[in-house]
C-alpha cells in the first residue's frame, strides 16, 4: 500500500473535475464535523479510488478529498439523539443509514458518513470498497506470502546444494588419496616382488581396491551412456527421425489400405463383369467393361509389387530406404496419365450402363458383398484418381523430417519433383479433355448441331438463361416491360459462351437446344459489346431505366451481311456484371493474340502464351516484386508487392491489360506515385514503344531475324520506327480460310477461319478490284467512336464487384472497312502475296481513309513488327488514357498542369499524319472530353436547397406524409453521398486532427447523419401527450420502411438510432402506446442495419439490391480504417503493398457503384425546407432533460 502521496494541485483540480463528469459514484453525503454533534451535507464524487467532495453540486472547486486505498468501510448504528422525544425523532434517526470509512494511515480520523436511504447507502458502501483495492491487497498479501516461502525453499535447496558440493570435493579429495596410495603400493609390489614370488595368495587389500576400481569404472560407463541416450531420445533429431517412421508405417497402412481396394474393384467387379459380358444374355459389352475400368488391373499388379517391397523395408526397420522403391516405382506411374485422362468418360459410360435394368441389378449385387462395406462402384474408380497426390504429400512430409545429410534425401526431392511433374501434365491433360466433352455435351443437345463445338480449341467459358428484348429498325429497343410474362416466357434464351463464339439457342418443351436462325452464333470477332447506352442517345437510356440498368448490347457486324444488335436481359445486377466481363474477357483475348499472332508467326513461333509463360518476369518472385499465388484470367499471377518501376511496367505491358490492375492503379496510385509520373511514362510508351516489352520478350520476337533487324533497333534508322500508328489490330487477315467447314473434330484451327485471306498483289492503286469496299457495311451509328483496344483485360477480383464500375463501356471491334474479300468468295493464298500481312493492312487501311497510299519499300516490309508494335502501343495509351480521364475526371479537375500535359500529349497524337480515322476520332474525343468547359451540373447539390429563397413556406411535421418525407430524405442523402469525392477514403483523412480540412464531404455526410437523427428525435420529443409521441414514433418508422424500400439504408439507420436514443428509448409510457406491428418492424428494420457481424446483414442486402441505392458510410470507412490500420502501404523493403491497394481500390469501386446511378425523384421544397431547418433541432441535453420532465424518473 502507498504510504505517501505526492500532492500537486492542478492534478487534483484535474481529478476533481474528471470525478464530476465521470465518476463511478455521485451524489449528496452527510459528513460528521469535528463536533460529534454536528453534521454537514456536501456533494461526494468518487473517482478511481479517490474521494472528493464539494460545497454544493455546483462547485467547480473540491473542498477536500480522501485517498481510500487500504480504507475499510462498515456500517454504523444510528448514534443516539438527545434532546427528542421518545417518537418520532427516533423514527427519523432509523430511517438514515449511517456508514464509517476506518483509514489504514495511523493518526487519520474515520469518515462518519450518513445517507437518507438504504439503498443509496450500500451502493456508497460498495463503491467504496472497491475503491479501496482490499481484495487486491489481500490477494498481494497472500502472494507475498507464498513468495516468502518460495524463498525460503530455494534458500534451503540452496543450502543442501552446497552440502551436497562440499560431500563431492570431500569425495574427490579421498580418491586422490587413495589413488596416490595405490601408486605407491604398487610401487612397493614392484620392489617387493622378488621377494614374493613364492606367496601364491595376493593381499587382500590390493583385491579390495580392485573391485572397488572395477566397480567405480562400470557405475562411471554406464552413467555417461545413459546420460548420451538419453540425450539423444530428448534432441530434435530423434524427434524429426520418430515422425519419419510414423510416416513411414503410415504411409505402409495406407497402400495396404489402397491395395486392397483395388483388389475389390478387380475381383470384385471387374473379372465377374467380363464373365457376365462373355455369357449368352450379357448385361454389358466386353467395351464398356474396358470403357469402364479402363487399366485398374494393371494398376493393381504395380501397386501389390511396390506394397511388397514397403513390407521388406518394414522388416530391416529401423533402416528404412525408401528411395529406390520410388525410383522403380516413377517409370510406371505414367499408366495413371491413362486412367485419370479417361476418368470422367468411364463414369458417362457406367451411368449409361446402368440404364440396363440386368446390368443395374447385377451391379447392385457385386456392391451388396461385405467387402465393399456400402460402398458403390464409382466410389472404388475414384480411389486411383487420389493417389498421385497422396504420394507427393507423403514425399513432402517425409522431407520435412528428413536432415539435409540424409543418404537419401536427394533422391526424395528428385522422385517428388517428377510426381509433381506427371501431376502437372494429368492436370492439363484432364481440363483438355474435359473441355472437350463439354463441348460436345452441348453440341449433342443442340438438334441443328453446332460445327463451331468441334473446334478444340474452343474453351467453355460459361451458359446461363438470358432475357432477350425484340428490337425493331434501326436497332431501337421496343417499348416492353420488363416484368411482362410474355417477355420472360417468349424472350428467355439459353447462352453459351465460348473463348471465340456466343451460342444464343431457345429451349423446347422436351429440354432440347434449337439456335435461332438468326444471331444464334455470334463470332466474338465480329462483335461490339455495349454496356453503358452514350448519355445523347434517349432512347437508350430511357430503355436502361425501363430496365434497371439490367440490360446490355452485342452489335454483331458480319463481313457478307447486315450488322444488327442484340439486346439482352440478365436477371440480376451481379449476373450482367458476369456476363460483360466474360465477353469482354473473350473478345480482347481474342483480338490481342490475334494480333500478337501475326507479329511474330513469320519468323519468330512463337505464340502469345508462350511467350508469357516464358517470361520469368510475370510470375518469379524478385528483388522489386512479390507475385501471389492468385492467378488472374490472364493466367498470370496477380502482383503483391512491386516497386513503382515494375507496376509502371504492367501498366504499359502490351501482351495485355488487366482492368481490375488498371482501375487499382488509378484509384490508389496517388499514394506511392504522381500523376506526372504516370503521364510521362504513358508519354515514353507512345514516342519510344519498344520499351513496353521486356528484354526477354524482346529476344523471343528477335529470335531468328537478328541479322536483318537488329540493325534497324539498333541504330533507329528504319522508316517505320518514325510513324506512330494507333490502328485496330490486324484481325481479319488470314493466311488460310476454308469456305467448306467439315463436320469432324479438329486439332488445329486458325484464329479467323471464317475470314476471307486478302490478296494484295495488285495492292499499288485503290481502285483494284480486290480493295471493295460496301458503304452499307459500315459500323451503325450508335456504334460508332468506339476506342479500339488490343490488350487482354484480364479482371482479377469478383466480376460481381467490378463490373459496374470498371467494365469497359464497349469491347472493341475491328472496323467493318477494315475487312476485306477476294470477289466470289474465292480464296488467294497469302505465299503470293508481294507484302506481309501488316503492311497490307496499312495499305488497305490508308486506302479506305485517304485515297491512294504510297507503296511501301522493301525495308519497310521487314519492319512491319515494328509497325504493329507501334500500332499496339498507341492503342493502349489511349485506353489508358480514355480510361483515365472518363472515370477519373476529378484527377484534372483538381490539377490544371496535369490537364494540359494530357490535352498536349493528346494533340501530338492528332498531329500524327499517318494516324488512321478511327484513331484520329477516338483521340479527339477523348481530347473533347478533357478540354470540354465545365458545364452546370445537372444534379441537386445540396448547397443549392439550403440557398433557395424563394420556397413557400415549409410545412408541419402533421401535413407532410410519410411517403413525402422518405422520398425527400432519399434524394437529400443521396446528393451528400455522391458529392464525396474518392480522393477522400484514402490516408484515413477523416480520423486526423485537420479532418475538415483533408475529408469536407464526408465530414459533411456525418453531420448530415448527425442532423438527420436528432431531427427525429427533436420532432418526438416536441409533444407534450403520449398518443401524439407514439403516432410520431409510428410515422418515423414507416418513413424508415419505405426508406428501405427505396435503398436508403443510410435514412433507415438515421432514424433507428434516433429512436434508440436514450431520451427516446427510456419513454416506456410511450413506448407502451406503439402498435405491436410498428414494433415488429422496428426490430426488423434494426436487423437490417445493425452493425452486428461488421454488418454482415447490411452487405448481405446490398449486395443483392440493384442502384440506385445509398448505403450506410461508416461501414466503408470501417472497412477502410482496418485495412490501412493492418497494412502498411510499402514494405520494409520499399515496395508498394498493392494487396492491399487492390482491396481499397475494391471498396472505392463498390462506393462508386452507388454513387452513379442517380434517383428519379422529384424535388419538393417544402418537405427539403423542413427536413434541413436546423431551428427544429434540440440538442442532446435539453432532449434528455425533456425526457425527465415528461416521465420522470421511478423512486428505487
Amino acid at each position: 500500500m502507498q504510504k505517501s502521496v505526492r500532492y500537486n494541485e492542478g492534478h487534483a483540480l484535474y481529478l476533481a473535475f474528471l470525478a464530476r463528469k465521470e465518476g463511478t459514484k455521485r451524489g449528496f453525503l452527510s459528513k460528521k464535523a469535528a463536533e460529534a454533534s454536528r453534521w454537514h451535507e456536501k456533494w461526494f464524487a468518487l473517482y478511481q479510488n479517490v474521494l472528493f467532495y464539494f460545497e454544493g453540486e455546483q462547485s467547480g472547486r473540491p473542498a477536500g478529498m480522501y485517498l481510500l486505498e487500504g480504507c475499510s468501510c462498515e456500517r454504523t448504528p444510528a448514534p443516539p439523539r438527545t434532546g427528542a422525544g421518545p417518537g418520532g425523532g427516533r423514527d427519523a434517526l432509523d430511517k438514515q443509514y449511517y456508514f464509517t470509512v476506518l483509514f489504514g494511515h495511523e493518526g487519520q480520523k474515520p469518515l462518519e458518513l450518513r445517507c437518507e436511504e438504504e439503498q443509496d447507502g450500500k451502493e456508497w458502501m460498495e463503491a467504496i470498497h472497491q475503491a479501496s483495492y482490499a481484495d487486491i491487497l489481500i490477494e498481494r498479501e497472500v502472494l507475498m506470502q507464498k513468495y516468502i516461502h518460495l524463498v525460503q525453499i530455494v534458500e534451503t535447496e540452496k543450502i543442501a546444494a552446497n552440502q551436497l558440493r562440499h560431500q563431492l570435493e570431500d569425495q574427490d579429495t579421498e580418491i586422490e588419496r587413495l589413488k596416490s596410495e595405490i601408486v605407491a603400493l604398487n610401487k612397493t609390489k614392484e620392489r617387493m616382488r622378488p621377494y614374493q614370488s613364492n606367496q601364491e595368495d595376493e593381499d587382500p587389500d590390493i583385491k579390495k581396491i580392485k573391485k572397488v576400481q572395477s566397480f567405480m569404472r562400470g557405475w562411471l560407463c554406464r552413467r555417461k551412456w545413459k546420460t548420451i541416450v538419453q540425450d539423444y531420445i530428448c534432441s530434435p533429431h530423434a524427434e524429426s527421425m520418430r515422425k519419419r517412421n510414423q510416416i513411414v508405417f503410415t504411409m505402409v497402412e495406407a497402400e495396404s489400405e489402397y491395395v486392397h481396394q483395388l483388389y475389390i474393384l478387380v475381383n470384385g467387379f471387374l473379372r465377374p463383369l467380363r464373365m457376365a459380358a462373355s455369357s449368352k444374355k450379357p448385361p454389358i459389352s466386353h467395351d464398356d467393361v474396358s470403357s469402364i475400368f479402363l487399366n485398374s488391373e494393371t494398376i493393381m499388379f504395380l501397386h501389390e509389387i511396390f506394397h511388397q517391397g514397403l513390407k521388406a523395408r518394414i522388416a530391416n526397420w529401423p533402416t528404412l530406404i525408401l528411395a529406390d522403391l520410388f525410383d522403380i516405382l516413377l517409370p510406371m506411374l505414367n499408366i495413371y496419365q491413362e486412367f485419370v485422362r479417361n476418368h470422367q468418360y468411364s463414369l458417362q459410360v457406367l451411368a449409361n450402363c446402368k440404364q440396363n435394368r440386368d446390368f443395374d441389378k447385377l451391379l447392385k449385387q457385386y456392391e451388396a458383398n461385405p467387402a465393399c462395406e456400402g460402398r458403390m462402384l464409382e466410389t472404388f474408380l475414384t480411389y486411383p484418381m487420389f493417389q498421385i497426390p497422396r504420394y507427393i504429400i507423403t514425399l513432402h512430409e517425409l522431407l520435412a523430417h528428413t536432415p539435409h545429410e540424409h543418404v537419401e534425401r536427394k533422391s526424395l526431392e528428385f522422385a517428388k519433383s517428377k510426381l509433381e511433374e506427371l501431376s502437372r501434365v494429368m492436370h492439363d491433360e484432364v481440363s483438355d479433355t474435359e473441355n472437350i466433352r463439354k463441348n460436345l455435351a452441348i453440341e449433342r443437345m443442340i438438334v441443328e448441331g453446332c460445327d463451331i463445338l468441334l473446334d478444340t480449341s474452343q474453351t467453355f467459358i460459361r451458359q446461363g438463361s438470358l432475357i432477350q428484348v425484340p428490337s425493331v429498325e434501326r436497332g431501337k429497343l421496343s417499348k416492353v416491360r420488363l416484368g411482362s410474362l410474355s417477355l420472360k416466357k417468349e424472350g428467355e434464351r439459353q447462352c453459351f459462351l465460348f473463348t471465340k463464339h456466343f451460342l444464343i439457342c431457345t429451349r423446347s418443351s422436351g429440354g432440347k437446344l434449337h439456335l435461332l436462325k438468326t444471331g444464334g452464333v455470334l463470332s466474338l470477332i465480329e462483335c461490339t459489346l455495349i454496356e453503358e447506352p452514350d448519355a445523347s442517345d434517349d432512347d437508350s437510356k430511357g430503355s436502361g431505366h425501363m430496365f434497371g440498368h439490367l440490360d446490355f448490347k452485342i452489335v454483331v457486324e458480319p463481313p457478307d451481311s447486315t450488322p444488327f444488335t442484340v439486346v439482352l436481359l440478365a436477371p440480376s445486377r451481379q449476373e450482367k456484371a458476369a456476363w460483360m466481363s466474360d465477353i469482354s474477357q473473350c473478345v480482347d483475348n481474342i483480338r490481342c493474340n490475334g494480333l500478337m499472332t501475326i507479329v511474330f508467326e513469320e519468323n519468330s513461333k512463337v505464340t502469345v502464351p508462350h511467350m508469357i509463360k516464358s517470361d520469368a518476369r510475370l510470375h518469379k518472385d524478385d528483388t522489386d516484386i512479390c507475385f501471389s499465388k492468385t492467378l488472374n484470367s490472364c493466367k498470370v499471377p496477380q502482383i503483391r508487392y512491386a516497386s513503382v518501376e515494375r507496376l509502371l511496367e504492367r501498366l504499359t505491358d502490351l501482351r495485355f491489360l488487366s482492368i481490375d490492375f488498371l482501375n487499382t492503379f488509378l484509384h490508389t496510385y496517388r499514394i506511392f506515385t504522381t500523376a506526372a509520373v504516370v503521364l510521362a511514362k504513358l508519354s515514353d510508351i507512345y514516342k519510344r514503344p519498344f520499351t513496353s516489352i521486356p528484354v526477354r520478350s524482346l529476344e523471343l520476337f528477335f529470335a531468328t531475324s537478328q541479322n536483318n533487324r537488329g540493325e534497324h533497333l539498333v541504330d533507329g534508322k528504319s522508316p517505320r520506327l518514325c510513324r506512330k500508328f494507333s490502328s485496330p489490330p490486324p484481325l481479319t487477315v488470314s493466311r488460310t480460310s476454308s469456305p467448306v467447314r467439315a463436320r469432324k473434330l479438329s486439332l488445329t484451327s486458325p484464329l479467323n477461319s471464317r475470314i476471307g485471306a486478302l490478296d494484295l498483289t495488285t495492292s499499288s492503286s485503290s481502285s483494284s478490284p480486290t480493295t471493295t469496299h460496301s458503304p452499307a457495311a459500315s459500323p451503325p451509328p450508335h456504334t460508332a467512336t468506339v476506342l479500339e483496344s488490343t490488350s487482354t483485360a484480364g479482371v482479377e477480383g469478383s466480376p460481381a464487384t467490378e463490373a459496374a464500375e470498371h467494365s469497359p463501356c464497349r469491347s472493341p471491334s475491328t472496323p467493318r472497312h477494315l475487312r476485306y474479300r477476294q470477289p466470289g468468295g474465292q480464296v488467294a493464298d497469302n505465299a503470293h502475296c508481294s507484302v506481309s500481312p501488316a503492311s497490307a493492312f496499312a495499305i488497305a487501311t490508308a486506302a479506305a481513309g485517304h485515297g491512294s497510299p504510297p507503296g511501301f519499300n522493301n525495308t519497310e516490309r521487314t519492319c512491319d513488327k515494328e509497325f504493329i508494335i507501334r500500332r499496339t502501343a498507341t492503342n493502349r495509351v489511349l485506353n489508358v488514357l480514355r480510361h483515365w480521364v472518363s472515370k477519373h475526371a476529378q484527377d484534372f479537375e483538381l490539377n490544371n498542369e496535369l490537364k494540359m500535359n494530357v490535352l498536349n500529349l493528346l494533340e501530338e497524337v492528332l498531329r500524327d499524319p499517318d494516324l488512321l480515322p478511327q484513331e484520329r476520332k477516338a483521340t479527339a474525343n477523348i481530347l473533347r472530353a478533357l478540354s470540354q468547359d465545365d458545364q452546370d451540373d445537372i444534379h441537386l447539390k445540396l448547397e443549392d436547397i439550403i440557398q433557395m429563397t424563394d420556397c413557400p413556406k415549409a410545412e408541419c411535421f402533421e401535413t407532410l406524409s410519410a411517403m413525402e418525407m422518405a422520398e425527400q430524405i432519399t434524394l437529400l442523402d443521396h446528393i451528400v453521398f455522391r458529392s464525396i469525392p474518392y480522393e477522400e477514403f484514402l490516408g484515413q483523412g477523416w480520423m486526423k486532427l485537420d479532418k475538415n480540412e483533408r475529408t469536407p464531404y464526408i465530414m459533411k455526410t456525418s453531420q448530415h447523419f448527425n442532423d438527420m437523427s436528432n431531427l427525429v428525435a427533436s420532432q418526438i420529443m416536441n409533444y407534450a401527450d403520449v398518443s401524439s409521441r407514439a403516432n410520431a414514433i409510428e410515422k418515423w418508422v414507416a418513413v424508415a420502411d419505405i426508406c428501405r424500400c427505396l435503398h436508403n439504408y443510410n435514412g433507415v439507420l438515421e432514424i433507428t438510432s434516433a429512436l434508440n436514443r436514450s431520451a427516446i428509448y427510456r419513454l416506456k409510457k410511450t413506448w407502451a402506446k406503439v402498435s405491436k406491428q410498428t414494433k415488429a418492424l422496428m426490430d426488423k428494420l434494426q436487423k437490417t442495419v445493425s452493425s452486428e457481424g461488421r454488418f454482415k446483414n447490411l452487405r448481405e442486402t446490398l449486395k443483392n439490391c440493384n442502384p440506385p441505392a445509398v448505403p450506410y458510410l461508416g461501414m466503408y470507412l470501417t472497412d477502410l480504417a482496418f485495412i490501412e490500420e493492418g497494412t502498411p502501404n510499402f514494405t520494409e523493403e520499399g515496395l508498394v503493398n498493392f494487396s492491399k491497394m487492390r482491396m481499397i481500390s475494391h471498396i472505392i469501386r463498390e462506393i462508386r457503384q452507388f454513387q452513379q446511378t442517380s434517383y428519379r425523384i422529384t424535388h419538393q421544397p417544402k418537405v427539403t425546407q423542413y427536413l434541413l431547418d436546423k431551428a427544429l433541432i434540440i440538442d442532446e441535453d435539453t432532449l434528455y432533460e425533456l425526457s425527465l420532465k415528461i416521465e420522470p424518473r421511478l423512486p428505487a
